[in-house]
């Protein structure tokens, strides 16, 4: 049995500086340091923070002082808020992508545009966005769910950064059959796109998929999905002991990719854990790690 991993996978530009943002604050700093919510979605990596000293937190009511990371997902302007009134120092590691996303519908409030969020409402990054994008804002999480809400005539429209383009591209198409104004600013992240092509390329040329990430993780949740959406049998998983044996049963090409919160070194455990699996029955043709051209 071969691995192949796929040309984009693992950390991200986002991700990588907010995690470098959290070691230097937590080495330079001798008070208590929080996040919101965890820094990113991984809870092995949130896990290694912690034992750092940096500790995620649901909300802010009883932190009296200290330094409150902004985590990659970013937070609404009235939590930063409430936490510069507390005294607390702020550090935003906010990814520069969803920061973006966040400036794109505070210029549209601004402009009297009514925004469309697309994205996951519960998520963190959405509720963010959404907090910069004003009270009349809505959230839509695909084209079907668009008839749910009255909406202006002037609209815009922002995506939360691990969307698909698909997915945006019916919305908008939606938008633009009934309505005078439709302003879209594609707030898709390049490094999402880079991991969802990579992956469904991959996927083209193996027997099945193995996707590592947190099951928190957007992006990763949506390159199971894209991948499913293929007819590849595709498996999502936060650690090697999630590896099943049957899963590589008559299986020549296992396909591997990691979501932009996953560590490498958790992908290697992952490569070493379907390596051991071969070992203890699966026929295999070799092991080796290899890259297919993207």
């Amino acid at each position: 049995m071969e691995i192949y991993l796929a040309q984009n996978a693992g950390f991200c530009f986002g991700v990588e500086r907010a995690l470098g943002i959290a070691h230097d604050t937590a080495k330079n700093s001798s008070i208590p340091i929080y996040t919101l919510g965890p820094l990113i979605h991984n809870p092995q990596v949130v896990e290694e923070l912690r034992k750092e000293g940096i500790i995620p937190l649901e909300n802010l009511d009883n932190i009296k002082e200290g330094i409150l990371i902004i985590r990659s997902h970013g937070i609404p302007p009235s939590v930063i808020e409430s936490a510069r009134e507390k005294g607390l120092t702020i550090v935003d590691a906010t990814c520069p992508f969803v920061k973006q996303a966040q400036e794109k519908a505070e210029m549209l409030r601004k402009a009297d545009y009514q925004v469309v969020v697309l994205g996951e409402r519960e998520h963190p990054e959405v509720e963010g966005i959404l907090g910069f994008a004003g009270e009349n804002a809505v959230c839509v999480n695909d084209h079907n769910n668009i008839k749910n809400f009255s909406l202006s005539n002037k609209i815009g429209v922002v995506s939360q950064t691990t969307q698909s383009v698909r997915v945006l591209s019916r919305v908008v198409s939606e938008l633009v059959k009934n309505k005078r104004e439709v302003r879209v600013f594609n707030t898709i992240c390049t490094s999402t796109q880079l991991r969802q092509e990579a992956a469904l390329k991959l996927a083209r040329e193996v027997d099945c998929m193995i996707i590592v990430g947190g099951r928190n993780s957007a992006n990763t949740k949506r390159l199971a999905q894209l991948v499913k959406e293929r007819g590849i049998p595709a498996y999502h998983i936060e650690t090697e002991k999630e590896l099943e044996k049957g899963w590589f049963s008559d299986v020549d090409k296992v396909g591997l990719t990691g979501g932009a919160s996953t560590p490498n070194w958790m992908i290697q455990r992952v490569i070493e854990g379907i390596r051991k699996l071969s070992e203890t029955g699966l026929a295999y043709k070799g092991t080796d790690v290899k890259r297919l051209p993207i």
